[in-house]
């Protein structure tokens, strides 16, 4: 059975679909066309770059125009999930300590070492 705390991010997360982590850029890159008019003009053709990290070291691909607006969108949801990821971790203490009231109360005191005596400050 789900917590009501499992139930609630489960269905944030499940809504926050397609997402990834990393970056995208746009780029003017040159061709190797040999007469390119943008090229000698100095425009250049511009693209895009998604940034990622894989197996611990940086990749970058290139993305065609038409995959854009769906990585915009799933860079979003993944800054999203990580703030989620965050908040977790205090809604799951909170839901632990409503389930598991503490066993100790006023009455248990904590005794004091009697090896040191206190000196009365002058």
């Amino acid at each position: 059975m789900d917590s009501p705390v499992q139930k609630f991010f489960g269905d944030k997360l499940r809504a926050l679909w397609p997402a990834l982590k990393g970056s995208l850029a746009l780029v003017r890159k040159p061709c190797i066309r040999p007469g390119c008019r943008a090229c000698a003009q100095g425009e250049k053709h511009p693209n895009y770059l998604l940034t990622f990290t894989h197996q611990r070291r940086r990749r970058c691909l290139y993305v065609p125009k038409a995959m854009v607006s769906v990585l915009k969108r799933a860079l979003q949801n993944g800054r999203r999930i990580e703030q989620l990821l965050y908040a977790m971790g205090p809604a799951l203490v909170r839901e632990y300590r409503g389930q598991n009231r503490a066993k100790t109360g006023p009455a248990v005191r904590t005794r004091r070492s009697t090896a040191k005596k206190r000196r009365p400050k002058s």
